[in-house]
């Protein structure tokens, strides 16, 4: 076939800029590969699950890399393909795939998860900020329930401020409260074993995969499904790229190697300084870094990277608590799915109503801790429940990419995942796995009655992924759509 079109000619003009002028007249900004794999990175790296991984020693290695190629991977292919070729992030994909009413489910376990999250997160934050004051608070449960309550609500008082704010905590977060903690973590470990010191925790070839003691040796791996979500979200950014089907991969594997490098690291870090038996899963990292101060008799620096810690994860709850809340209420006002009571924004265009209503939950969880004589089993649990809830809006997902492929292969996608029966079945496996094996108590849990266990996480989930959308879907009245959504009456 030929033709008289000079592509030269026919191609849209570049500007000095890199960005080109389409059609309509408006600049089309691009990214570079390596920019997508950096702010992917950003987003989903942290310093927070590093004790859980810790507590296994090399076989941190392992337990990163198999839900990095099993969960991590298939979540970020998959999420470019929905994203290049439907906008309106996981409702719409969802819709589109399963209907409406699943579509809903899965938007509500992105908001509900965070119910459970934020007391986790906190109580973190209360841990870490212990060893500013006194360390020996680090496990108080009183101490704990306190700092999640005042904290949480101070968040709800910022957050409905407006945005400006919460952007400026959150860059200056990532900065101070994780890449130079990390970069300084590792660093102390090395030097502390180039000085001939031994590893608390033994990293022989030997101990390449963890012990096996049942599922229950197994179960902390289930926090690394929460250490990856959010990889897909930035599945929106493939039309950014000038050669998506080639640069989108590229892109997505270099940001799992960086992002495995931040995790894995620290965590070994840690193993080297400390024995498993003696970490704590909400204030490991500090007891790693007050031991290495402590060793190399600095110990003042202990303060100082507690604040830097407590500022990231701020930052962090900064940006996630008005962000899911928003979104949910924006489409409830279109569709109807929450009470007009929760639907309402104040002045700085935060959904109040709803944020509140959250913290009343996420206040009783705190008041919990108050009464528990084992800060990291509390933590735990909140985490499983945080990262079940989740789980269900990834087996959404994956299902939907499925079906759109099927039933919708004439909308064009910028990027396509290629063999994605495979890519997303084995995404849809490991999630169901990761969900099951949530429900065995890990065995640092010690000698809590299991029924406690159960009914905590079993009714977590139950109640915050189930139970309250099922009914909000079965109870809704048309009147719950917002009078600028509803269609006009053709009574006369």
């Amino acid at each position: 076939m030929t033709t008289t079109d000079d592509p030269a000619e026919s191609a849209p003009p570049t500007l000095k800029d890199g960005s080109v002028v389409q059609d309509d007249g408006t600049k089309r900004q691009f990214i570079s590969w390596l920019t997508l794999a950096f702010m992917t990175t950003a987003s989903v790296a942290s310093l927070r699950p590093s004790p859980s991984m810790a507590i296994y020693g090399l076989a941190a290695i392992f337990l990163y890399l198999l839900p990095a190629l099993v969960f991590l991977l298939p979540t970020a292919l998959v999420g470019a393909e929905l994203a290049s070729g439907w906008s309106g992030g996981i409702y719409r994909w969802v819709s589109e795939a399963l209907g409406k009413p699943l579509g809903f489910l899965a938007v509500w376990c992105q908001f509900a998860m965070t119910i459970a999250y934020y007391p986790s997160l906190l109580a973190y934050v209360a841990s870490t900020f212990a060893y500013v004051i006194d360390p020996s608070l680090a496990e108080n449960g009183l101490y704990v329930a306190i700092v999640i309550v005042v904290v949480y609500w101070t968040g709800v008082w910022v957050s409905s401020r407006g945005t400006r704010t919460i952007a400026g905590l959150s860059s200056f977060g990532l900065v101070i409260g994780t890449l130079i903690p990390g970069v300084l973590l590792v660093v102390l470990g090395l030097v502390f074993l180039g000085q001939g010191n031994p590893s608390a925790q033994p990293m022989s070839a030997d101990h390449w995969l963890p012990p096996w003691t049942g599922l229950a040796s197994l179960v902390l791996i289930v926090n690394n499904f929460l250490s990856y979500a959010g990889m897909e979200m930035n599945g929106v950014h493939v039309s950014s790229l000038r050669e998506p089907k080639r640069e989108y991969p590229k892109s997505m594997f270099l940001a799992t190697g960086l992002v495995l490098l931040i995790f894995i690291l620290p965590a070994l870090a840690i193993a080297w300084v400390m024995p498993a038996e003696q970490l704590s899963l909400t204030a490991g990292l500090m007891q790693a870094f007050q031991a290495f101060f402590d060793h190399f008799s600095i110990g003042w620096m202990t303060k100082v990277v507690g604040l830097m810690l407590v500022c990231a994860a701020l930052g962090g709850m900064l940006t996630w608590l008005a962000g899911p809340a928003k979104g949910l209420v924006l489409l409830s006002r279109q569709e109807g799915y929450l009470p007009p009571v929760f639907q309402k924004f104040n002045k700085g265009g935060a959904p109040m109503n709803i944020m509140v209503a959250q913290g009343v939950v996420t206040t009783l969880i705190g008041v919990l801790y108050a009464f528990s004589d084992n800060v990291s089993s509390a933590y735990w649990m909140f985490s499983v429940i945080t990262v079940q809830i989740y789980l269900i809006a990834y087996l959404l997902m994956f299902a939907a990419v499925v079906r759109l492929r099927r039933t919708r292969p004439e909308v064009e996608r910028g990027f396509r995942v290629p063999a994605v029966g495979w890519v997303a079945g084995i995404g849809f496996v490991a999630s169901v796995a990761a969900l099951v094996i949530g429900f065995v108590p890990p065995d640092q849990f010690g000698d809590q009655p299991l029924w406690r266990y159960l009914l905590i996480v079993g009714g977590g989930l139950l109640v915050l992924g189930l139970l309250i959308p099922g009914a909000l879907l079965k109870y809704r009245k048309p009147g719950w759509i917002h009078p600028d959504h509803r269609e006009p009456s053709t009574t006369p």
